[in-house]
């Protein structure tokens, strides 16, 4: 396999990549798990290579954007008064507050979900989730529902393109939304809703208040990231639990299991497929020579299913597979808000299972997977009756 990383080793953008992601990295991890392409840069496959870059941050650096990215573009130390800031925002008493607004939510959609009829489980349930459990967490109006939906498609289309332009005009208007808010809040002075926004704003970092700029950053992150991985994450636990009726009875008789078969299937069909890093110093990693300043792309949908950590990478073994499960990453970037994913994963599922009784295809109607770097569906037609 030459070094010369200007011959691809794969095209991760080849259709039949695209048509079944996972399937064509279970492909790669065995025939060439660090790969180049003019696309992904170097892409590992292997769970050992992802956590070794995860593990060492000196080496493998997050500041992979030319764009201010808070905190996930960023290293220690700088990295680290943000994440300090950040993460009492998800403790327990937070998640404990917030959970019967995310409760609500979640029942009222699923009450309103078609009882016999066929419908898209992405627009009508899983997309409609993300956006009225972000904007409930954050304290924002239920009228940036539509343009943050709108907003969300938009910006996966210019990804997808890598349309630099289109990406930044994308940027500039979620930019205007928070600007907007931000705004708002100042207006009302000692007035203005006490909510996670207004507490960001109050916020001090190294001993100054974080500037709009940052905090623009610091919530366009959350946003896409909830966005994007929570409609996803829907799309994939019903998918598999419409595969799986023994699983999905079962749970529906005894949620204890719940939150851990959560994780597991999220483990099996990846709701993120990547992310990146960038080399500090020349490396080599499964017997590629890797210069300094070149782009990782650690595929999260590849590493979750890698047989020597996972052995069966689609056996369903939940506890048996927890410790080594990647979806929420690992490391000093590891998911701040992984307790509030799996608090909202766990409260939709649980209502959803108990108004439910049926969860089917629907007959004639194929679903369509999302592009990367998208993981779930773009399209998935369901039918069920209720209890």
């Amino acid at each position: 396999m030459a070094n010369n990383p200007r011959k691809p080793d794969w095209n991760p953008r080849a259709d039949e990549v695209l048509g079944d992601q996972i399937r064509a990295y279970d492909s790669m991890r065995a025939q060439c798990p660090v790969a180049w392409s003019d696309y992904q840069h170097w892409s590992l496959f292997r769970h050992d290579d992802v956590m070794r870059v995860l593990e060492d941050h000196q080496t493998f650096s997050s500041a992979a954007s030319s764009h201010l990215s808070v905190p996930n573009g960023m290293d220690p130390p700088e990295h680290t008064p943000y994440r300090q800031v950040i993460e009492p925002y998800f403790s327990q008493q937070a998640m404990s507050e917030f959970e019967p607004a995310c409760r609500s939510i979640a029942r009222n959609l699923v009450n309103s979900l078609p009882d016999g009829q066929p419908f898209d489980v992405v627009e009508r349930f899983s997309r409609a989730f993300a956006l009225q459990i972000q904007c409930a967490f954050m304290g924002w109006p239920d009228s940036l529902h539509e343009p943050l939906r709108e907003w969300v498609l938009k910006n996966h289309q210019a990804t997808l393109a890598r349309d630099r332009q289109a990406m930044a005009e994308v940027a500039h208007e979620f930019d205007g939304y928070i600007h907007d808010l931000l705004e708002t809040r100042r207006q009302a002075g000692a007035n203005a809703p006490r909510d996670v926004t207004t507490s960001l704003m109050e916020e001090t970092v190294n001993g100054r208040a974080m500037t709009d700029k940052e905090l623009t950053s610091l919530l366009r992150n959350w946003t896409v990231g909830e966005l994007g991985t929570i409609s996803a994450s829907v799309s994939i636990l019903l998918s598999y639990l419409a595969e799986h009726p023994d699983l999905r009875q079962s749970l529906a008789n005894d949620t204890r299991e719940l939150s851990d078969s959560i994780d597991e299937i999220l483990r099996l069909d990846a709701p993120l497929m990547s992310n990146r890093r960038v080399t500090t110093r020349d490396v080599e990693i499964g017997g590629r020579k890797i210069p300094a300043g070149e782009t990782i792309t650690i595929l999260w949908a590849s590493a979750n299913r890698d047989e020597e950590a996972f052995g069966d990478p689609d056996a369903f073994c939940p506890r048996k597979n927890r410790d080594h499960n990647l979806l929420y990453g690992a490391g000093v970037h590891v998911c701040p808000g992984a307790p509030l994913a799996r608090m909202e994963l766990r409260v939709l599922m649980e209502e959803f299972l108990s108004a439910v009784d049926t969860l089917e295809p629907a007959l004639g109607d194929q679903p369509e997977r999302a592009g990367f770097p998208t993981g779930g569906f773009s399209y998935l037609p369901m039918i069920i009756s209720k209890r």
